[in-house]
């Protein structure tokens, strides 16, 4: 393995007829200059190094080379210029290379060129219309850049010259626009065609039937509206038709399947199409993934599925089936990874699926008690990792499904928001794989078993049951726990330590509506990964820790987008390289469910305890946090100066505490808060102007002694001076005047409101005197029959 420059000059002299160098999966970190020298060089592979550029632009000096292979590596530069004087290569190969600028209009000296692959790289603007010149070009891939074109002008561009040799066009996930014009047809060898992930709009052109030479079709993840040609089913070559997630309607027949033969993949989720085949219509193709989400496929379940003999991926979700799941079905096939029956209406019991390694039969309304869905006639084949039958009506007890020997290895276990009851069964000692259990929102009672501290729990969600006790000591030992969500429940007695101790990488934690008495163990802010706290709810006393500034995932503005682990591998290539975490959060006095975004929420919800003391300047320090909550508590003191540097925050919730002095003036650095609330203090002075606080209603401050915008209340001289900058404290002189004008009209209107008109007037004191009367004979009469 060659490493820099470390190879021998001598070597190269002695090799003076040497037309091919393969040095690729070296660990270069430059390019040899002795290369250069090879003159009559043909064939130059550099990939998968670890070559940073500039890259020495001494190419013109080897006119003899056909074949230049730099890709996979960081050049970080834009493409050397004497590459494009090479009229003899045919194989130019920059790929993932972070190539910056615009292709060079000079690309059209490549006379001979065959194969271009300029693809994830930097590269922007518009592809010069000298890509026109290259009469010999079959396959160009500039996918995974950022050129911002309209695709009618590229493809206007490339029919003068390469209509008959182009067989590969990939321009996927790059910024085009326009729409596909009539051009399209006129390139008759054209077998792949990638365009998925622009911003594509307009209809798919009638002329997509002339491309008898097509066999991958992905224009997904674009704008892409109006019907479906039938013309598609002239293409007898086709393998794979992906067009998900546009804007397709319209009326599908079985003349838009006719002629496909060789369809293997047929991906067509997110379009608003209609597919009502003949009940005997036989289908001409064997797919092995066949995605129809959001399809009307229903009422009756899909009669044609019973021919697809060789399916791995069948996704029907959302597709409007309100049917029995067929017998036929049932028995279609071992090889399932993924299955996916999702948000329709299918009805009776769940089946016995055959399935390798996922399931997905959620949002449907099935009914009856859980059965055995996996039995012994399947314990050969491929162990489960996916399981899902959330949002159903499941009833009855997990027993006869946890504890079946028969069942399978299951790594993700979903059966949230059914009606199972009864408690969960303690036989987990077996589902040592299991990485996700979600069984929040049922009918749940009893404790939480002891023998799921023998699992590699990676997600534990429990929430919204009727579940009671202490929390078992086992869990410590699935310390891999990244999210643990035991809200909604009638948990009690104090949080333990070992959380903190133990459940080093947890995100995070919620604990909310529960019976948590005690303290808040220190150990907790051991959680340096801890991006969501939530105690919310509970009977926790004390003061809040000021350790809390150790949780350094909240003190960092920089978040990550998702939140995965990749410790299971796929196979099949579904495209599956993690398992994507989830979480119902209570923010801004609303549940929302955070999946894609969870990675990027911060939060820390105390309210509805019973927290003494100050708030912690400490808490001040965490300034990646976006929400706060610490309302209903019996918190005193100042609010902190400090909160006024977390900027970030978006919502901060202090209301129900005994706070005085005033809104700190550092609050005008908050310019994110979209939710506000210190209501029912006592707080005072006026609220701090020309700042995010005026925006609010009147009732995020009632229950104050406030002045000034949003509230009614002006801040006038005549009242009592305060200064908000000094959190509301006025002068000893003001106190001491305000207590005394008040203690004298206090006095002088009871005196006269009260006392003086007893004295002066005769009726208003008889009826005072005998009211009185009255009601001590109605004490004595209780008293005497009641107590004697």
């Amino acid at each position: 393995m060659l490493q820099d420059d470390t190879s021998p000059i001598s070597t190269v002299n002695s090799n003076k007829s040497l037309v091919v160098l393969d040095l690729s999966w070296n660990r270069l970190s430059s390019v040899p200059m002795w290369i250069f020298d090879l003159h009559g060089l043909v064939s130059l592979d550099l990939s998968l190094n670890h070559l940073e550029g500039p890259i020495p632009d001494y190419f013109g000096n080897m006119s003899f080379l056909k074949v230049v292979d730099l890709g996979w590596n960081s050049l970080n530069s834009s493409v050397p210029n004497s590459l494009y004087s090479l009229n003899h290569l045919q194989f130019l190969g920059l790929t993932e290379n972070n190539f910056q600028g615009e292709i060079s209009n000079a690309i059209g000296n490549l006379s001979s060129l065959n194969h271009l692959d300029l693809s994830e790289n930097q590269l922007q603007g518009k592809v010069p219309a000298s890509l026109g010149d290259l009469c010999k070009l079959k396959e160009m891939d500039l996918s995974y850049n950022r050129i911002d074109q309209d695709i009618s002008e590229i493809l206007q561009s490339l029919s003068k010259c390469s209509l008959e040799s182009l067989e590969l066009l990939s321009m996927a996930d790059n910024q085009l626009s326009g729409h596909l014009t009539h051009k399209l047809g006129q390139f008759k060898n054209l077998a792949s065609l990638v365009l998925a992930r622009n911003n594509i709009s307009g209809p798919i052109p009638l002329s997509i039937g002339e491309l008898s030479s097509l066999k991958v079709f992905d224009v997904s993840e674009n704008q892409l509206n109006g019907t479906l040609s039938p013309n598609f089913g002239k293409l007898a070559n086709l393998e794979t038709l992906d067009i998900g997630q546009n804007q397709l309607n319209g009326v599908v027949s079985e003349t838009h399947f006719s002629n496909l033969t060789k369809l293997s993949m047929l991906s067509a989720s997110g379009n608003m199409l209609r597919f009502e085949p003949n009940s005997n219509w036989i289908p001409p193709f064997h797919c092995e993934i066949i995605q129809l989400s959001h399809w009307h496929l229903g009422p009756k379940f899909p009669h044609w599925l019973k021919f697809q003999k060789k399916l791995i991926a069948l996704d029907l979700s959302h597709a409007g089936i309100a049917d029995d799941v067929p017998t036929w079905f049932l028995n279609l096939s071992t090889q399932f990874q993924i299955l996916n029956l999702s948000s329709n209406q299918l009805t009776g019991g769940i089946p016995y699926l055959k399935v390798g390694n996922m399931v997905d039969l959620s949002s449907n309304r099935f009914s009856g008690p859980l059965p055995r869905l996996l039995s012994n006639q399947f314990s050969n084949q491929l162990p489960v990792r996916f399981y899902s039958l959330s949002k159903n009506l499941f009833s009855g007890s997990l027993f006869e499904f946890v504890c079946n020997s028969s069942v399978p290895s299951i790594f993700v276990l979903h059966i949230d928001t059914n009606l199972l009851s009864g408690e969960i069964p303690d036989c987990w000692n077996r589902w040592k794989e299991l990485g996700i259990l979600n069984l929040g929102n049922n009918n749940l009672t009893g404790r939480i078993p002891s023998s799921l501290g023998g699992t590699r729990l990676r997600m534990l969600n429990l929430r919204n049951n009727s579940m009671f006790g202490e929390l078992p000591s086992t869990l410590q030992n699935c310390m891999g726990l990244v999210i643990l969500d035991l809200s909604e429940n009638y948990f009690s007695g104090r949080i333990p330590a070992w959380i903190g101790d133990k459940l080093s990488i947890l995100m995070v934690l919620s604990l909310r509506s529960n019976n948590f008495v005690g303290h808040i163990p220190h150990q907790i802010c051991a959680l340096q990964s801890l991006q969501i706290l939530d105690l919310g709810h509970n009977d926790i006393s004390g003061a809040i820790p000021k350790c809390l500034r150790n949780l350094t995932a909240m003190a960092i503005k920089e978040k990550q987008s998702e939140i995965y682990y990749n410790w299971i591998s796929y196979k099949y290539n579904m495209n599956i390289h993690g398992i994507l975490m989830s979480a119902s959060l209570v923010l801004k006095g609303r549940e929302d469910l955070y999946s894609t975004t969870l990675g990027l929420v911060t939060s820390i919800d105390l309210s509805a305890n019973s927290f003494t003391g100050q708030i912690p300047k400490e808490v001040g320090t965490l300034i990646g946090l976006l929400s706060l909550n610490l309302s209903g508590n019996i918190l005193t003191g100042n609010i902190p100066d400090i909160i006024g540097n977390m900027e970030l925050m978006e919502s901060l919730d202090l209301s129900m505490n005994r706070l005085h002095g005033g809104i700190p003036s550092s609050f005008t650095n908050l310019n994110f808060l979209n939710h506000f609330n210190v209501s029912y203090n006592n707080l005072t002075g006026q609220i701090p102007t020309a700042t995010q606080l005026q925006s609010f209603d009147n009732s995020s401050f009632m229950g104050n002694h406030l002045c000034g915008p949003p509230v009614s209340k002006s801040c006038s001289t005549e009242g009592v001076p305060t200064d908000a900058t000094k959190n509301g404290e006025s002068s000893g002189r003001s106190k001491v005047n305000g207590f005394y004008v008040s203690t004298v009209v206090g006095f002088v209107m009871g005196f006269w409101g009260v006392v003086a008109p007893l004295f002066f007037i005769r009726s208003w004191r008889h009826a005072y005197y005998g009211k009185l009367e009255h009601i001590g004979n109605k004490v004595y009469v209780f008293w005497a029959t009641k107590c004697i």
